[in-house]
């Protein structure tokens, strides 16, 4: 482990550009074929991922890198751990790197789980005692005792989160990056690696860490850093860039938002939403969301060609980037018919909002059977809850009480 005052992370104008290629002409398959034996000519775009880049992280710290889909956060842990080299610039890591960039990151597939710990431990430059040392609080950890002697192409990509993370986080790694794949895993999951990432920056470690959950990032870090379009827009106190980087989504308030041009989204596009309205129960426009009230949501489409076997999804978040609730047309087993190309519409019919008072933010998602992603849409909206009288009690509730509330009656016996 490194001892000196050297920082532990060193960025020094770090640019990462991509050329994207365009052929001239319809593009069909036969025509790329044409055109890469005969040279013909084509046309460049050059995207920057990255933008002069520079930043130091001293030995212990916890950082938190922040920003919205596309920003270039995971472009920067990928530069950071070697898979992919800066374009321009400069990068020093002292001591050992160990990074879960992707679920399985590392993982040789037709290797066991066993056989794949012992691996990742000599491409961390560890010897067999020291990986033996460790061995038996990675598998604990990883809860995959039953499957250790199984090839890691039969594990769910549950377990593959699990075992990677084990393995990134207990093999002794000086700096260790992590990305949002945390995401994968299961509330109980995701405390224990909050847990072990902060034994390990109570150890001095240093730490990376990519997330969209704004809460865990404030709970872990003591500093933030915003990227948006490939540079940096903020460094400092996690608490007041976190502060700041929400409210960068202000503008998305209002009964009815127009979400065709949406940007920060992902999914290949088949079927994407083009808008949200809120409503009340007869149909109206909602200006006010109160407590407790009975709401519609309504949400629009547009197809470019049939999909089979549909499932919408809604979710709103906390203020933080916390989940506090998910429904979906697969959860509630509703029947989705297939979708013919063009426009539409459908509506979620929430019986009662039990939401304390506050901002909160709705993530909306298109999938199908198969793990198909058409439109992935985070923090897409933003609707404010008032306060009302909810307990018939004169006495509003605010979030000091949390952030929902459960209809109910105190009686004394």
């Amino acid at each position: 482990m490194p001892t000196s005052s050297e920082p532990a992370i060193t960025l020094d104008n770090i640019s990462k550009e991509y050329r994207l290629g365009e052929l001239s002409g319809s593009g069909s398959f036969r025509e790329a074929l044409v055109g890469f034996f005969r040279r013909d000519r084509r046309a460049y775009q050059t995207l920057r991922a990255l933008q002069d880049i520079s930043f130091t992280v001293p030995e212990g710290e916890a950082v938190g890198i922040i920003g919205k889909n596309g920003a270039g956060k995971s472009t920067l842990l990928k530069v950071l751990s070697r898979i992919t080299s800066p374009t321009t610039g400069s990068i020093s890591v002292r001591g050992r790197l160990s990074a879960l960039l992707e679920v399985g990151t590392g993982f040789h597939q037709d290797l066991t789980g066993r056989e794949n710990v012992y691996l990742n431990g000599s491409i961390l430059g560890m010897t067999r005692d020291e990986v033996d040392r460790r061995f038996n609080d990675i598998i604990e950890f990883a809860e995959v005792e039953r499957f250790l002697d199984t090839p890691i192409k039969r594990y769910s990509s549950g377990m593959r989160l699990r075992l990677g993370f084990a393995v990134a986080a207990h093999l002794d790694p000086d700096v260790l990056l992590v990305d949002e794949v945390l995401a994968v895993g299961d509330a109980s999951f995701q405390k224990k690696c909050l847990g072990q990432m902060d034994e390990l920056r109570r150890g001095k470690r240093t730490i990376l860490f990519v997330s969209h959950n704004m809460a865990a990032v404030e709970t872990l870090c003591s500093r933030a850093i915003w990227i948006d379009g490939g540079r940096i827009r903020e460094d400092g106190p996690v608490g007041e860039v976190i502060s700041h980087y929400l409210s960068s989504y202000g503008g998305t308030e209002g009964s009815h938002q127009d979400l065709t041009d949406y940007a920060d989204r992902t999914g290949i596009g088949n079927i994407r939403f083009t808008g949200i309205e809120y409503l009340t129960s007869a149909g109206e426009q909602l200006e006010l969301i109160r407590s407790g009230d009975r709401i519609r949501v309504r949400l629009h489409y547009r197809a470019t060609e049939r999909i089979v076997e549909p499932h919408f999804g809604f979710e709103i978040h906390s203020q933080m980037g916390t989940l506090i609730t998910e429904t979906s047309t697969w959860s509630t087993n509703t029947d989705v018919p297939n979708i013919d190309p063009g426009e539409g519409s459908f509506e979620l019919e929430i019986d009662s909002l039990n939401l304390m008072p506050g901002r909160y933010r709705v993530s909306l998602w298109i999938s199908s059977i198969g793990g198909i992603d058409y439109d992935i849409v985070p923090h897409c909206s933003i609707f404010d809850v008032e306060t009302s009288d909810v307990f018939g009690a004169g006495r509003g509730g605010d979030q000091r009480f949390g952030l929902v509330y459960f209809p109910s009656q105190w009686r004394m016996l």
